[in-house]
């Protein structure tokens, strides 16, 4: 929820040229058209929630799953994430307008109309259910159809604009997804999924509100109550390191409870520690450009954490 792609929301100009100076108009259209739909669905933050489906599912078997399952899981989750993140842009047309960071979302530009939007965001939402039961099971499509549910319900409508804990209670539907992976391989969940499910519950607020303090006047401008728009920077950032050593107690909880080894274990904890001291360092730090470098980092931590998960289970 954090990053949002302007494809497609620049002016149409004619690319190239026919003979006699006619321009392709139709084809620049389209494709632009289809970048603004692809923009409707955040495709930088869907790469972020596949990072951790796969991992997930290899733990869950123990091993490689079937890879036509692996492929039936991303695309299920890519399509329920997509039609949540289109939802969302619908919701929140009027505040995007709002703030710099999203006033070129296609919904601001025009590049797409509310209805057509909607409209497809409802599609990619029964295909994603559609997809997930046929190829997977009916736990992994309930599962994906009720993060898009809470994304929209409880974080977009209700939290957002009313309570500066609504990254903290909505972040959860960007957590579901490492239980729709281990539900599409076993069927049925577990105390594993549950505790990558809190790693990654946890990961959320840091991750956010690292972005959060860079665009602070953005949340500002469209009166929505993000905790370091709100509070003083001193204390945004003290609920980061809290947040961050819940998540690395999550994480290191793993290793007895999936039967992880040295791989993951020492992966988990120098992750882990540098995440605490780059957040102790922003507190003592606290700047825009210093919050960026920590909110990079987190990208990077879930992306080696999960990655070393694997490895741990693969090799």
């Amino acid at each position: 929820m954090a990053i949002a792609m302007s494809v497609g929301s620049r002016p149409l100009v004619p690319s190239r040229l026919a003979p006699g100076g006619v321009a392709h108009g139709g084809r620049t259209v389209a494709t632009s058209k289809v970048g603004a739909y692809l923009a409707l669905t955040k495709p930088r933050i869907i790469e972020l929630l596949l990072i951790t489906t796969v991992p997930t599912m290899v733990l869950a078997e123990g091993g490689w799953p079937s890879t036509w399952l692996v492929i039936i899981t991303l695309v299920g989750g890519t399509l329920a994430a997509g039609g949540a993140n289109a939802i969302n842009m619908y919701i929140d047309r009027d505040i995007d307008r709002l703030m710099v960071r999203t006033r070129n979302r296609p919904l601001v530009t025009g590049a797409v109309a509310p209805r057509d939007a909607l409209v497809f965001a409802v599609l990619l939402e029964i295909a994603a259910f559609a997809v997930l039961w046929v190829g997977a099971n009916l736990l992994s499509a309930v599962l994906a159809l009720s993060a898009t549910a809470f994304y929209v319900g409880v974080y977009t409508i209700w939290l957002k604009r009313t309570s500066t804990q609504n990254i903290v209670i909505g972040g959860a539907a960007g957590a579901v997804p490492v239980l729709v992976g281990w539900a599409a391989v076993q069927g049925s969940l577990s105390w594993a999924p549950i505790v990558l499910f809190g790693v990654m519950f946890f990961w959320t607020p840091p991750h956010f509100w690292a972005l959060a303090i860079r665009y602070a006047d953005d949340y500002r401008a469209a009166n929505v109550p993000m905790l370091p728009a709100v509070v003083p920077l001193e204390h945004a950032v003290r609920q980061m390191i809290g947040h961050t050593l819940a998540m690395v107690a999550c994480s290191l909880l793993l290793v007895p409870v999936a039967d992880l080894g040295p791989i993951y274990g020492v992966a988990a904890a120098v992750l882990g520690a540098i995440f605490v001291l780059a957040t102790v360092w922003l507190s003592r730090n606290p700047t825009p450009s210093n919050s960026m470098r920590v909110f990079g980092y987190s990208i990077t931590y879930v992306t080696l954490l999960f990655g070393a998960m694997m490895l741990d289970v693969l090799l």
